[in-house]
């Protein structure tokens, strides 16, 4: 029996997904039916092999899929639910790649049917270019992803969930809705901004064209993330305004006094803040912050005990040592729903 796996929005990470998911051969009679609003990316996500077939219906795409993922903009989710919620299989798995939980949770709670199961999910993993001709099967390989399952998904749902993870090359993190949220404004939404900040800063500049020819691998490298999805980067700040801004804050007052620094020509402020941030990024390049891995087999934790302990490390430190330990063994998604 064939296993129908549907993936709404055949950009960068969907369509990833479904050559990860291809490659990997570890679904018996697994099919993949694409969707995406864009006839070019459908087109484009099918040349690549992503996807077994394109269905420009989403009703139709949905139906009879043992998992639907949804990897749109954050702010289409919204839409895409109220769209699939009467045409989703009972006892089937909805799950997304959206950079941002807090609103997705919340529409899933509301939107979808009770006979069907939610885990939100969030792969760290991309680059520059966006669309079905940047994918690339080997994108999740040792990427963290994150899993939120809400508060009524089914054990054997976040089971199917950390399957695919695994099966896509990722390492399954479960993370609470807030924490995740906060956490990657300040190492993923925080940098963007401030790439795209020292691009204005600069190119706004009478003197740019000239200055232009100077700028070599520091601005480069530093303006890397300016040059991602303009519409993806908006939805990031509209979706995540209340927990980028506070890390905004902060940025602005370390800033403000390394600007104060060097208008005082402060030799030994500026040394040791320098030295202090050097050390601190070497710690995490050697990965001296993770401290023993907490990435491995880890239990699932039950609805009851993510509402309970809101504090990532209070919930982390309960199930480091198992984290997957009583899912060794998940059925063959091929011979079950999910």
């Amino acid at each position: 029996m064939a296993t129908k796996i549907a993936i709404i929005g055949m950009g960068l990470i969907g369509s990833s997904i479904g050559l990860a998911l291809k490659k990997s051969k570890g679904i018996g009679g697994l099919k993949i039916v694409g969707h995406d609003r864009e006839p070019m990316a459908a087109k484009g996500a099918n040349r690549i092999g992503a996807m077994d077939s394109s269905e420009w219906n989403m009703p139709a795409a949905v139906r009879d899929a043992s998992m639907v993922i949804l990897s749109t903009p954050v702010v289409a989710m919204k839409e895409v639910m109220e769209t699939i919620a009467p045409h989703l299989l009972e006892g089937c798995v909805v799950t997304d790649t959206g950079s941002t939980k807090a609103d997705v949770m919340t529409w899933a709670e509301e939107i979808l049917p009770s006979n069907v199961s939610f885990v939100g999910g969030h792969p760290l993993a991309g680059k520059e270019a966006s669309g079905p001709d940047a994918a690339e099967s080997k994108l999740f390989e040792n990427a963290t992803y994150c899993i939120i399952p809400s508060a009524r998904a089914k054990r054997d749902a976040v089971q199917s969930v950390i399957k695919i993870v695994k099966l896509i090359g990722a390492t399954p993190f479960f993370i609470d809705v807030k924490e995740h949220d906060s956490f990657v404004a300040a190492v993923s939404h925080l940098p963007l901004v401030l790439s795209s900040a020292l691009v204005a800063s600069t190119t706004k500049s009478p003197a740019w064209h000239e200055m232009a020819r100077l700028a070599a691998s520091g601005y480069r490298d530093l303006t890397r993330l300016a040059s991602g999805d303009p519409e993806m980067n908006r939805d990031i700040c509209l979706t995540n305004a209340k927990e980028i801004a506070p890390w905004l804050d902060r940025l602005i007052t370390e800033l403000l006094e390394v600007k104060r620094y060097i208008e005082e020509s402060n030799d030994e402020a500026l040394t040791h803040y320098f030295l202090q941030n050097y050390q601190q990024r070497e710690k995490w390049m050697a990965g001296v912050p993770l401290g023993p891995s907490t990435f491995g087999d880890v239990d699932i934790p039950s609805a009851g005990e993510q509402m309970g302990s809101l504090l990532f490390g209070q919930l982390m430190s309960q199930k480091a040592k198992a984290l997957l330990a009583q899912y060794e063994k998940p059925q063959d998604l091929g011979q079950k729903k999910y």
